[in-house]
């Protein structure tokens, strides 16, 4: 007889074990889907081009984020990790595939970036490395696939280890475009998350009303001839965490 429940993180790792294994791609247990999904290089997938995500790249040109401490969270093969440590960011990114992080580590090389790479789950690297506080964490395609209840971590980890004036990037399915509408309970009902999670506007703004919102807009469509990677069935988001205002005290940076 298990009576194992008495923290938070006792409760979200019994909420994990609701899904079926083969649904289960947040965690150290999904590398090996990961694994075979980044195994052939050839696959049409839109985001194994080696090219940074347009809204990136537009934030960077218009000044909203500027080089810093950063953090790429499911950074498969590394194209937006090597973005960034060409203009001048200080880059971590994580990974639960050990196929895509050596995918992006060849990159690296040949690109001669200075990335640090690590493979395994975010939520629990994080809680066993004192890394941070980071001026940017980005995120193109990592949030999406996360169970409900793991919103709960990612916030955690976002008021953990990013910095006061720092921002959040995030890329996302877009409800009425691409991934599941499902209600939140039904995920659970039915033991899986059906290729990811859309989102609303309304939806993503509720999550990260702690964050002030800096742009939310669809992504631009990019053709092939381009240099950078664009798909309209995502949402881009900036969202800055601003500086503290600690009681009857001035904001802190």
């Amino acid at each position: 007889m298990d009576r194992n429940i008495r923290t938070i993180d006792d409760v979200l790792k019994l909420m994990d074990g609701l899904f079926a294994p083969e649904a289960d791609r947040w965690t150290t247990d999904g590398a090996g889907w990961w694994d075979r999904f980044y195994g052939d290089r050839s696959k049409p997938v839109p985001f194994f081009v080696a090219k940074p995500d347009e809204n990136l790249v537009s934030y960077l040109d218009r000044s909203l984020i500027t080089p810093g401490r950063a953090l790429d969270l499911g950074c498969g093969p590394g194209r937006n990790a090597l973005h960034l440590a060409s203009l001048g960011f200080q880059v971590d990114a994580v990974d639960l595939s050990p196929t895509a992080i050596s995918w992006a580590e060849e990159r690296a090389r040949e690109a001669g970036a200075d990335i640090r790479f690590r493979c395994g789950d975010v939520f629990a690297l994080a809680e066993a490395e004192s890394d941070g506080p980071y001026d940017l964490i980005h995120d193109s395609g990592c949030f999406h696939h996360l169970p409900p209840h793991r919103r709960i971590s990612y916030l955690a980890l976002l008021d953990r280890v990013l910095a006061p004036g720092g921002h959040l990037a995030l890329t996302c399915f877009a409800a009425g475009s691409m991934g599941s509408e499902l209600p939140d309970a039904e995920f659970y009902r039915r033991s899986g998350l059906h290729g990811g999670l859309a989102y609303t506007p309304e939806s993503l703004r509720r999550i990260f009303s702690d964050l002030t919102e800096v742009e939310l807009r669809r992504m631009h469509d990019e053709p092939p001839e381009s240099a950078y990677f664009g798909e309209s069935f995502l949402w881009t988001a900036l969202f800055r965490r601003d500086a503290r205002t600690p009681p009857g005290g001035s904001p802190t940076e």
